[in-house]
C-alpha cells in the first residue's frame, strides 16, 4: 500500500476525489472542494480519510 503525500489526487468512497492537504500516520486530510460538482453534493470542505480507504489517482511522481 502505497501512502498518498501532500498535493496527491486521491479516489474514496465510490468516487469521491480530493487533494491530500496532510498526512497523519494513520490516515489524510483532503480538501474535497477539487471536484467540480462539490457545491451539488453538500458536502464539508474538509474529510479524513484512513490510508486503507483510498487510492492514488494523480501522484507527484507521474
Amino acid at each position: 500500500m502505497k501512502i498518498a503525500e501532500v498535493g496527491n489526487i486521491i479516489e474514496f468512497k465510490d468516487g469521491l476525489q480530493g487533494i491530500v492537504e496532510k498526512v497523519n500516520e494513520n490516515s489524510v486530510i483532503v480538501d474535497l472542494t477539487y471536484m467540480e460538482n462539490f457545491n451539488e453534493l453538500e458536502l464539508e470542505e474538509k474529510t479524513v480519510i484512513n490510508h486503507k480507504r483510498y487510492t492514488i489517482i494523480h501522484g507527484s511522481d507521474e
